[in-house]
């Protein structure tokens, strides 16, 4: 094993030097039961809010950011993997509380990890990373709770966005009739082929809305928040669903309770972070079945660990469409 490995370190303080891609030693990693030889991460919007500093999301430093990586296990303390095992991880506060996956190395706790199902190379397991993975949580949810493609027309926001693009795939190829919604109309396309029927511009939901509006939606995957989360509560129709897992544009929810006492609307908050290990496997397993792999070529574009930096303000600037790999060896 080599002793070195390159890894995008943040600092704290504000300025263009906060990042850097760093040489270091593999004694500065941190304490934990299993090594992996990391050959991808990603660069998702938590992420690049911790390299720009943009939001308060690395709580130590230094750091490394990235909240995904797959890779091979170099060496490990616990009976659940040996040496050459194959694993990937999604959150656990990997990237903010603990050294994350944009490094050649990563030093993690063997329970954080699943095993990368053979389905997918490593390369399309973060192609689908956590946007794919949360995707599919909210999808998951949505069937829990009894909405099927006969309950009616599906609402996915950000659409164009990694989340939104594979909810949009997903759901499409379950049967169900999807409407995507995206700020970027010019994206209308890419939507389209991943299997919307419709799309709409965000523009229709940013703005205060009525509490109580025409039904329109048997479901929603949600990544907003703020007007758009209380727009698509307020449209939905008697014993809909709306799953919520993002806050783009921002945390607040200025909504009324009427779509839940007077509709029997559901809200179900979807948290990738924390999520159970046995639903994290069940997750990657659905995706192994339920995601059209020849559409990851349309989601997901590769970059270098030396070009996170520069990728991470075009990506909160909006000018990113759907995912961003990271091969870190390059």
């Amino acid at each position: 094993m080599q002793s070195h490995f390159s890894a995008i370190v943040i600092d704290d303080g504000p300025g263009p030097d906060r990042a850097a891609l760093k040489q270091l030693d593999n004694s500065e990693l941190p304490h934990a039961n299993v090594t992996v030889r990391v050959s991808y991460s990603t660069l998702n919007y938590k992420d690049a809010l911790a390299i720009t500093g943009r939001a308060p999301i690395a709580r130590s430093f230094p750091m490394i950011p990235g909240i995904d990586l797959v890779g091979v296990v170099e060496e490990s303390e616990s009976p659940m993997y040996k040496s050459g095992d194959a694993v990937l991880l999604n959150g656990w506060g990997v990237g903010e509380r603990h050294w994350g996956g944009l490094a050649q190395r990563a030093r993690v706790d063997a329970d954080w990890l699943v095993p990368l199902p053979t389905t997918f190379s490593p390369r399309e397991a973060m192609a689908i990373g956590t946007a794919g993975y949360t995707a599919m949580l909210c999808v998951m949810a949505l069937e829990r709770h009894g909405v099927t493609p006969e309950a009616g027309e599906i609402v996915v926001t950000g659409a164009a966005g990694g989340v939104g693009s594979f909810a949009v795939a997903i759901l499409a190829r379950l049967g169900y009739k999807v409407a995507g919604v995206t700020g970027r109309l010019d994206e209308a396309q890419y939507i389209t082929q991943l299997g919307a029927s419709i799309v709409l511009d965000r523009a229709e939901f940013s703005a205060p809305g009525r509490p109580l509006q025409k039904e329109r939606w048997a479901g929603a995957v949600d990544v907003v928040g703020s007007n758009t989360l209380a727009n698509i509560c307020a449209a939905t129709k008697y014993r809909g669903v709306v799953t919520a897992c993002g806050l783009a544009g921002g945390m607040d929810l200025p909504a009324s309770v009427a779509p839940f006492i007077l509709r029997g609307v559901t809200l179900v908050g979807i948290d990738s972070v924390m999520c159970p290990r046995e639903e994290r496997i069940a997750a990657w397993k659905r995706l192994s079945t339920d995601l059209d792999l020849s559409k990851l070529p349309h989601i997901a574009e590769e970059i270098g660990l030396s070009e996170v930096i520069a990728t991470a303000p075009k990506l909160l600037d909006g000018k990113v469409r759907g995912r961003v790999v990271v091969d870190v060896n390059s």
